[in-house]
């Protein structure tokens, strides 16, 4: 069967695998028994640095002295590094080395942290958040990590808990960074984020093994920079439209000029020997739809992480808010990323004994059910509590799935860059809910106290926008390949 209908590659996963199998001496065994727990722990310090600063967002402009507008460039500007440097980090691991990417990746992580907390002025702290985004790429080079030295039968359920880190992270981080803004000096925070991606630094050197793994050619350096400039120009109407107007010269300028940009990028990237995206490889059914359906389930997830702290931290008084604490409200959306750490073993075996698509399914149907039970679960504390589990649950099993069906399609010489660019996907994902979302709390709502608060019609609308993207995931899904193409 041709490839572009998603039959295995020419350089099946079992070989990279059969490679790193224990030698004789062990050596490999005593790497493979650490390297999971290891890169996990470095992909949740990456995403407990990018949703560092959600329980201080609305302090923003009076903590950096300027107007909201600006202040949201804190957030937007990690966002667009990281969107950009994911694809760039998977290809320059793929070439020189993916322990050696994933270190500068931590590394990159640590400087911005630093810069950040030794300043309280807008342009350094933008500066300092677009350096912390380069510690993105650390995920997808996990994964293609495990590809490379773990043996066939742990691969699966490894590259699950990896690739849910992301969200696992975000959630188990955000109550103690609420604890921490609370109750000290904000700065602290970034002080943390860079202890723990020092720590991060030292036990991937010590028990990571770099991969043998090497892809031939030479960096491209204009792909990149051609990549970038799409991004950039994409992701930056995306997350500002709100504020410009979404009819604005502006915005709709920029979606032209990115649309003009990727045109002329994909030709270019199809006319060179050694691309920095390999478009033929991501034509393939089984990339290219996973990808796609990656988009639907970053914008379903970040709906969650928008809307349930608001609720739960709107007074009382609005008749519909919960009037919790800061760090209660980050207590409560904790479930959410413990229930995905836990199903990602679940989805690990669904995908063994079903294959992924089944599982990547599994978790869109739970998903929609989930944020459509949550527009009902919306009056108490703890079923603000069980609609965060029910939707980390479906978050879990969908994003454990990309994996699985990501490498089962692409030789072991691009599982880097191809990893990369499901991990961009999902940030686009990610940022079209921030804009969407945004727009719908922003003009459905009501005055309170001098301020303009959502209004419940808003966070149930924002619910259902997040089903509707679970069901088009879902019917995305439901046109992979079978089980014989997603094997790993």
């Amino acid at each position: 069967m041709p490839q572009a209908h998603g039959a295995a590659p020419p350089h099946p996963p079992e070989t990279a695998l059969a490679r790193s199998l224990p030698g004789p001496g062990g050596g490999q065994a005593r790497a493979v028994r650490g390297v999971v727990p290891v890169l996990a722990f470095a992909g949740i310090s990456v995403a407990v640095m990018q949703t560092l600063l959600v329980p201080v967002v609305a302090r923003l402009p009076a903590l950096l002295g300027t107007a909201t507008s600006d202040a949201a460039w804190v957030v937007t500007a990690t966002l667009l590094s990281g969107a950009v440097a994911t694809p760039i980090m998977g290809r320059l691991g793929d070439l020189y080395g993916k322990r050696r990417l994933i270190l500068f990746s931590l590394a990159a992580m640590v400087l911005g942290s630093l810069i950040c907390g030794s300043t309280s002025s807008l342009i350094p702290m933008v500066t300092g958040r677009a350096v912390q985004g380069f510690a993105m790429g650390a995920i997808p080079l996990g994964i293609s990590i495990m590809r490379d030295e773990l043996p066939a039968e742990r691969l699966g359920p490894a590259m699950a808990f990896m690739s849910s880190s992301l969200g696992v992270g975000g959630a188990l981080g955000m109550p103690l960074a609420a604890y921490v803004a609370q109750h000290t000096d904000w700065h602290v925070l970034f002080f943390g984020s860079a202890g723990i991606g020092v720590l991060a630094m030292l036990l991937v050197v010590t028990v990571v093994p770099e991969s043998e793994q090497r892809t031939g050619g030479r960096f491209d350096f204009p792909g990149a920079l051609g990549l970038a400039a799409g991004l950039v120009a994409l992701l930056l109407a995306v997350s500002k439209g709100g504020d410009w107007g979404w009819s604005s010269g502006t915005t709709l300028g920029l979606f032209a000029a990115s649309v003009v940009i990727f045109l002329l990028w994909g030709l270019m990237e199809l006319r060179i020997a050694h691309p920095l995206v390999d478009l033929r490889s991501t034509a393939r059914r089984q990339v290219l739809l996973t990808n796609l359906a990656s988009i639907t389930v970053g914008l379903a997830f970040y709906a969650a992480t928008l809307v349930l702290p608001q609720l739960l931290q709107l007074p009382s008084s609005t008749g519909y808010g919960l009037g919790q604490s800061m760090v209660v409200a980050g207590m409560c959306v904790a479930p959410m990323g413990i229930s995905m750490m836990l199903v990602s073993s679940l989805s690990a075996r669904i995908s063994a004994t079903r294959g992924p698509k089944v599982s990547l399914m599994a978790g869109l149907v739970i998903l929609a059910v989930a944020y459509l039970a949550g527009t009902a679960l919306m009056g108490a504390v703890w079923q603000v509590v069980i609609t965060a589990v029910l939707i980390g649950v479906g978050i879990g099993i969908a994003y454990s799935a990309m994996p699985a069906l990501i490498i089962g399609a692409v030789p072991p010489s691009e599982s880097g860059a191809a990893n990369g660019l499901n991990t961009l996907m999902r940030s686009i994902g990610t940022s079209t809910s921030s804009a969407v979302v945004g727009v719908v709390l922003a003009h459905m709502s009501m005055p309170l106290g001098g301020n303009a608060v959502p209004t419940p019609e808003a966070f149930r609308t924002s619910f259902l926008i997040a089903a509707g993207a679970a069901l088009t995931g879902l019917v995305i899904a439901s046109f992979l390949p079978g089980r014989s193409s997603g094997k790993v």
